[in-house]
């Protein structure tokens, strides 16, 4: 069963770029292309959608207010479309839902990578974001760590670390000999203590502090 996907970017270049490109993998079908926010979750809540490829800067309604209402309203798993400067947005789309972050200038074969690991229900946020964002918020504290250790198992740490290394459950589950099952019974115990909602906001919340 193909993985069913829109796009929505208020560059009309971009958008009928990635719908021709992604269009190209048997494994996904692009239902449909939007211009704004708005017009998108519009559609997304009355229509069954797997993935939405959001741009952030978009008319009407911008993409992370667009990944709020949909996470809230939806089953669709977002992947934000961002640039190098817009660590802001970044951190408020994490904050809403978003499960996929890639800069614009992605190469074609690792957005369709991430479209289906993010239909998987594994989040996935590009390397080159998470470094600015932790740099950033390192500057911001002045160093200072904030999660207070206390709070977690040894075990748990190790979990929340290799999440933030990007592995997955099952690689998790090799490299700390443990089941997968048990993986996603620790990182539900991470999730409830920190009040966070998924894999993405566990990986900054390890390296730079809290994210809520």
């Amino acid at each position: 069963m193909s993985i069913r996907l829109v796009i929505a970017d208020d560059d009309v270049l971009i958008r009928e770029s990635l719908k021709i490109i992604l269009s190209y993998d048997k494994e996904i079908e692009v239902i449909d292309i939007f211009e704004n926010g708005k017009d998108l979750v519009d559609f997304l809540l009355k229509n069954t959608i797997d993935i939405a490829l959001v741009d952030v800067r978009m008319p009407i309604l911008n993409g992370v207010k667009a990944t709020y209402e949909i996470v809230k309203n939806t089953k669709t798993k977002v992947v934000i479309l961002t640039t190098f400067d817009e660590d802001e947005y970044i951190r408020e789309g994490i904050r809403n839902g978003a499960m996929g972050y890639l800069l614009k200038n992605t190469k074609p074969d690792k957005i369709i990578e991430t479209i289906k690991i993010v239909n998987n229900g594994i989040a996935v946020i590009q390397e080159e974001i998470l470094n600015k964002l932790s740099s950033n918020m390192m500057d911001k504290d002045n160093g200072k760590e904030k999660i207070d250790k206390s709070l977690f198992t040894e075990r748990e740490l190790e979990v929340m670390e290799a999440i933030a290394e990007g592995l997955s459950n099952k690689e998790i589950s090799k490299k700390l000999f443990i089941s997968e099952g048990t993986v996603k019974n620790y990182i539900t115990s991470i999730l409830q203590k920190t009040n966070l909602t998924h894999r993405t906001q566990i990986a900054i919340y390890y390296i730079k502090g809290f994210i809520k």
